[in-house]
C-alpha cells in the first residue's frame, strides 16, 4: 500500500461517526488535499493558478475554514490535478459529503451562532483535549443553567427572555460533550476571583460550586484554581482555549475570544507559546485535590 493510501485509510473511521462533525471533516479534507498537493510537487500558488483558483480560495480549502465545506466540483478538480488514485479520491469525496451534514449547533440562528462561534463549537466537538483558562467566569462547559442565565443577563441586559432561554439552552447542549460515551479530556484553570464574583445570588453560586466539585471528580476533567495570593502568576490577560485533535496531522488550535469576534491561532510557534503559558499556570495553581478543598471551603464560608 502506498504512503498516500495508508494515510487515506486512517480517514475511513471518520465515515462511521454517528454524530456529524463538519468542522473536523472539513479540516481532514483540507489536510489530505494539502498532502496530495505536496506529493504532486506543487506549491499552493501553482495549484491555484492551474485551476484558476485564487490563492485565498485554495488556502481556505486546505485549512478547512468557512461555514461551508468546499464544493464537490472543486475537490474533484484538485484530485484530478494531483493525480489521486481511485481509492484516495473515493474516501475523500465521502468525507466531503459527510462534512456537509449540519452539526446540531448549526441549527441555531446566526445571531446566536456567528461564524467564529460556529467554528469554536465545531472544534470543541471534535477535540480530544480541551484546555482552558478563565479569569472572569466559570468555563462555559462547566456552567450550570442558572449561572449561565446570570452571565447572559449580565452581558446582554436588554435581551428578551426568549433569547436568554435559547442562549442558556445552547450552552447546556454544548456541555453535553463532557457526558458522552467518549468525552474529551478537559483541563480547566480558573482564577480564584471567579469563585468570589457573585452572579445570580448565593443559591446560584452554591449550586455552581457544587457542580464544579462533581465535575472535578470525573476522570476526564482536571480543574485547578489560581489563588489570589499567587501574585506573580503567569496568567494570560484574556481567556484562552487550547484545542488538540487526535493525530492525522491536524494542527493544535488556540481560540482567543473578544467581545464580538475571535482569533484562531494555528501556527505551531504561536500555539506552543500558549501551551507553555498554560503549563506554567498549572504549576502555579492549586493541585486538583487542593482545588476541590478550596471549592468546598468557599461554598461554606460565602454561600451557605
Amino acid at each position: 500500500m502506498s504512503a498516500e493510501s495508508r494515510r487515506t485509510s486512517r480517514l475511513e473511521t471518520y465515515l462511521d461517526r454517528s454524530e456529524p462533525a463538519p468542522t473536523l471533516l472539513k479540516m481532514l479534507v483540507g489536510v489530505q488535499l494539502a498532502g496530495l498537493r505536496e506529493d504532486a510537487g506543487l506549491s499552493q500558488d501553482q495549484a491555484a493558478k492551474a485551476l484558476g483558483f485564487s490563492g485565498a480560495k485554495l488556502s481556505r480549502i486546505e485549512s478547512g475554514k468557512g461555514r461551508r465545506p468546499p464544493t464537490e466540483s472543486d475537490v474533484r478538480a484538485l484530485l484530478q490535478l494531483y493525480g489521486s488514485g481511485d481509492y484516495e479520491s473515493s474516501v475523500l469525496l465521502k468525507l466531503l459529503q459527510r462534512a456537509g451534514e449540519p452539526g446540531w449547533w448549526q441549527r441555531y440562528d446566526k445571531r446566536l451562532m456567528p461564524e467564529w462561534f460556529d467554528r469554536l463549537v465545531g472544534l470543541q466537538e471534535a477535540a480530544v483535549t480541551i484546555r482552558t483558562f478563565e479569569i472572569q467566569y466559570v468555563p462555559g462547559l462547566l456552567q450550570t443553567a442558572a449561572y449561565t442565565e446570570a452571565v447572559v443577563k449580565r452581558g446582554l441586559p436588554n435581551a428578551p427572555a426568549a433569547e436568554v432561554r435559547r442562549r442558556v439552552e445552547l450552552r447546556m447542549r454544548r456541555a453535553e460533550l463532557l457526558s458522552r460515551e467518549e468525552p474529551p479530556q478537559l483541563w480547566a484553570i480558573i482564577d480564584e476571583s471567579v469563585l468570589l464574583r457573585v452572579l445570580g445570588g448565593k443559591d446560584v453560586m452554591r449550586e455552581q460550586l457544587d457542580h464544579l466539585i462533581k465535575m472535578a471528580e470525573q476522570p476526564h476533567v482536571t480543574l485547578q484554581v489560581v489563588p489570589l495570593d499567587v501574585t506573580d502568576a503567569s496568567a494570560p490577560a484574556i481567556p484562552v482555549t487550547y484545542l488538540r485533535f487526535g493525530g492525522l496531522d491536524l494542527p493544535d488550535v488556540v481560540y482567543l475570544e473578544h467581545i464580538r469576534s475571535a482569533n484562531f491561532l494555528e501556527d505551531r510557534d504561536e500555539t506552543e507559546e500558549y501551551r507553555f503559558a498554560l503549563d506554567r499556570l498549572a504549576d502555579e495553581a492549586l493541585k486538583p485535590r487542593e482545588t476541590i478543598d478550596l471549592l468546598r471551603a468557599t461554598m461554606e464560608s460565602r454561600y451557605a
